[in-house]
């Protein structure tokens, strides 16, 4: 993932300051060959952790964070642009819920210094549309509400080094 891509410098969960070098833009998706049948996509948006051997409690092995998610997006649409805005409620009706840093929309890569981390989006396509609020949603409970949903998945994983 680059630069572009990464989130802001801030204060993180915890009180320790990260420091990231990015301008906190949502990458472009795209895809094709949605499912017949499919209701609503959802894109979700995962750090697995499973490289920081010294991020100590921030960041234990095994954890994953939740950095983006949304849900109802169109079964027609065959994208995500670049740089959403951070809004719970996209032009199209798409909704965003809450990330891991506490706010709507995309939060982009920030792991420690020299330190890789696996981020893992997936698109799902579902025989339903969500009926959730997204201001009190968070990443972890839009991919709960997917159980006995989903049609098919895929699957892209990007890399990011921290700096």
């Amino acid at each position: 993932m680059g630069l572009r891509f990464a989130q802001r410098t801030f204060d993180a969960p915890g009180g320790w300051p990260a420091y990231c070098p990015g301008e906190n833009v949502s990458p472009p998706l795209s895809w094709s060959n949605v499912p017949p049948g499919t209701s609503s996509l959802v894109l979700t948006m995962y750090d697995h952790i499973t490289r920081c051997e010294t991020c100590g409690k921030r960041a234990p092995e095994g954890r994953v964070w939740g950095h983006w998610g949304v849900y109802n997006i169109p079964a027609e649409a065959t994208n995500l642009p670049e740089g959403l805005p951070a809004d719970p409620v996209l032009p199209d009706g798409s909704m965003q819920v809450v990330n891991g840093f506490g706010e709507a929309g995309y939060g982009g890569p920030c792991p420690p210094a020299g330190h890789v981390h696996f981020y893992v989006f997936t698109l799902y396509a579902l025989d339903t549309r969500l009926d959730l609020q997204p201001e009190s949603t968070s990443v972890d409970d839009l991919s709960a509400a997917l159980d006995g949903h989903v049609l098919e998945q895929a699957e892209l994983t990007g890399t990011f080094l921290g700096q």
